[in-house]
């Protein structure tokens, strides 16, 4: 899962998912623990972010890779 902080927002702990961040983009992928997610299936992630100022809501998009 990708989506975009507008406002400096930064992850600063997530847990089920490795984050990457470059920018304002972040990014949510699976981790070895969790292996591989069939069709239809689902799995849940989570994170803690931290901001200064104004706090505009994140724009995510999701996609099969």
């Amino acid at each position: 899962m990708t989506w975009t902080f507008a406002n400096g927002q930064a992850v600063t702990q997530s847990w089920n998912a490795g984050i990457t961040s470059s920018g304002s983009t972040v990014t949510a992928k699976n981790v070895n623990f969790n292996g591989s997610v069939n069709a239809g299936a689902s799995v849940s992630f989570g994170f803690i972010g931290s901001w200064n100022g104004t706090n505009s809501v994140p724009s995510p998009a999701c996609s099969a890779v």
